[in-house]
């Protein structure tokens, strides 16, 4: 599934500033049914934006007007617990295209990039200096440049690198999941299987 290509992203952020949210608390598993990505980020944080009768909690941030944008920034150890991709989808459904963190669950990060929403792993330091940017001005924005493979909080020019696998960083540019990758390379695929003796 080809999604939207990925280079440079200038965006206004939402704060989670809470350390070690799980994909349960991402995605609640009693939504786990569907097979399709799509409608996962209407129960994106369930259970933390809804009472249980289905009204807003006021003080979640995701209800929060102030705050919008197509960049998470989370804490430290975003997405652990269980493997499920959904909550990766959730992530991506609900119109993010960015999640950042001072550290990552390896199986989160890999399911992000194999959809489309971009991991930037940055330093417990700089985290901070993004969050504080983000409280004096929910306006704040913050830019993803992908090609440069660093992250700039615009406001006060602040900047840090970011590592990514190259082969993901490739397929982000192109809009590319691993299949959409094979089928752009079929043509060499096929050269190589015809010259290559059995």
């Amino acid at each position: 599934m080809a999604y939207d290509k990925f280079n440079i992203l200038k965006s206004s952020a939402v704060p989670l500033p809470i350390e070690n949210v799980d994909t349960d608390q991402i995605i609640p598993a009693r939504f786990l049914k569907a097979t399709e990505r799509k409608g996962f980020g209407d129960n994106l944080f369930r259970d933390w934006r809804y009472n249980s009768d289905d009204t807003p909690k006021e003080h979640f941030v995701l209800n929060n007007p102030i705050y919008s944008g197509k960049i998470l920034v989370g804490g430290k150890n975003f997405g652990s617990g269980s493997s499920r991709e959904h909550a990766a989808w959730a992530v991506y459904d609900y119109g993010f295209r960015c999640v950042v963190s001072s550290f990552f669950a390896d199986i989160f990060r890999n399911n992000c990039l194999n959809i489309g929403v971009l991991p930037v792993q940055v330093s417990p330091e700089f985290l901070d200096k993004i969050f504080k940017a983000i409280e004096s001005n929910p306006e704040t924005e913050l830019e993803i440049n992908l090609p440069e493979q660093t992250i700039t909080i615009l406001e006060s020019g602040e900047s840090e690198s970011f590592a990514i696998n190259d082969y993901k960083k490739e397929n982000m540019l192109n809009g590319f999941d691993d299949i959409d990758y094979l089928l752009n390379i079929k043509n060499n695929i096929e050269e190589f299987a015809q010259n290559t003796p059995l």
